[in-house]
């Protein structure tokens, strides 16, 4: 038999933590995550690590999409430029989770 977990009743003030909004969270001691870490970091999918290599597909955009792309490659690719965007939207997307979650966290356990 496994013996059961049990918390203490949580003396967080969980409403005035539900109400907070983003900018109400002080973050001034959470350092700046660097290019180098960000480098070294694995990407997760469903907690599963996705390898760095890519692979070939077929995709319709639209036509104002590959434009506008076109227009901002100068002398790149324009498939690296929207390969990048959606790398920085991934990026961006799961670190602002991440540290949100991280932000609730330790807000609960300062209760």
């Amino acid at each position: 038999m496994s013996k059961k977990f049990t918390l203490k009743d949580s003396q967080t003030d969980w409403e005035r933590i539900n109400a907070m909004s983003d900018e109400d969270i002080d973050t001034s001691e959470i350092p700046e995550i660097t290019e180098e870490q960000m480098k070294k970091a694995t990407l997760r999918v469903g907690c599963k690590p996705i390898s760095k290599g890519k692979v070939r597909i077929n995709i319709l955009l639209d036509a104002e999409v590959i434009a506008y792309f076109k227009s901002q490659a100068g002398g790149r690719g324009y498939q690296t430029l929207i390969n990048e965007a959606l790398k920085a939207s991934i990026r961006d997307r799961d670190l602002e989770s991440a540290i949100r979650r991280i932000i609730r966290e330790e807000l609960r356990a300062a209760g």
